[in-house]
């Protein structure tokens, strides 16, 4: 009988990893006193109530909304670990508050501003598809210097270190290798179905779809942005989904640029950290094991 395959998603958290598969999130934190805090809950996708939300396309959509929602409620959790015992506490308010804040300055800089600055630069250039290219050009570069300057900060290094355990402890479970540091600490930063590819994929996603819908004014472009992400988002993971399912040299170019912008999102992890992702993946493990699988990093 064919071994069921495993598949195994994460996300870097504050001081921790968030790791999950179809059924189950365990979150796994080191605490000041250096003990780590795990805990482990069931996880059911709105999917297995709606069938209909598995087909391609709607699938992505939810995937990416579920993806928000668990990453929230993983930072809030492992926020409140690390300032257990502080005299400062955390505001049941602040996280949420903050949340908002973060998506409204996300697609302020990442949707709103490049389109902006857009009508300002063309200087006479009419051609909506060069128009299209021109706006995903400028929200790349605005991008990767948001990550270039968030990457100094002390605080976002050790999330990305985090990040890169992960990876480590992701890739060693692939492998079929014994979950040890020790085994871990011998494998890459980086990860081919890394969800940060996702973000890179959505981008060159975006400047094929809106060239669809021409170069229409500053109101109508935002809207019609706004309205397409589901879609955007859809077709993206199934392109991520596609290139996770072949080895091929068409899939390796696909994931390539992925693997490069890694190098910005991953630093190379000390052993606590990566002892930290191992707690969190060896708790959504069966007791017995798992086949390894298509695993999809954070």
């Amino acid at each position: 009988m064919r071994e069921e395959k495993l598949h195994i998603g994460g996300q870097a958290v504050i001081e921790g990893v968030m790791m999950r598969n179809k059924s189950n999130i365990a979150i796994a934190v080191r605490r000041d006193k250096g003990t780590i805090f795990v805990q482990k809950k069931h996880f059911h996708s709105v999917s297995e109530r709606y069938p209909f939300l598995k087909w391609p396309l709607f699938r992505g959509f939810i995937a990416f909304v579920e993806a928000l929602i668990l990453g929230y409620q993983s930072l809030t959790l492992s926020a409140e670990q690390v300032l257990e015992g502080e005299e400062e506490e955390l505001k049941g308010w602040e996280l949420p508050v903050t949340l908002a804040i973060s998506l409204a300055a996300g697609i302020g800089l990442f949707i709103l501003l490049p389109t902006v600055l857009m009508k300002f630069l063309k200087q006479g250039l009419e051609m909506p598809l060069l128009l299209n290219l021109g706006e995903g050009l400028l929200r790349l570069v605005i991008f990767l210097s948001y990550i270039l300057i968030i990457s100094h900060w002390k605080e976002v290094g050790r999330v990305f270190q985090y990040h890169g355990a992960e990876h480590k402890a992701i890739a060693c479970f692939e492998a079929g290798q014994p979950l040890t540091v020790d085994n871990a600490r011998n494998y890459s930063t980086l990860h081919r179905r890394c969800g940060t590819s996702f973000l890179l994929v959505v981008m060159v996603t975006s400047i094929l779809l809106f060239s669809f819908f021409g170069w229409p004014g500053l109101w109508q472009r935002i809207l019609i942005r706004l309205l397409l992400l589901p879609l955007v988002a859809g077709i993206s993971y199934e392109a991520i989904k596609l290139a996770s399912a072949r080895d091929n040299i068409f899939t390796r170019i696909l994931s390539q640029p992925g693997l490069w912008l890694q190098l910005l999102t991953t630093k190379k992890p000390r052993d606590d950290q990566v002892e930290v992702a191992i707690s969190a993946l060896q708790a959504v493990l069966p007791e017995e094991g798992a086949a390894a699988s298509e695993s999809v990093p954070g």
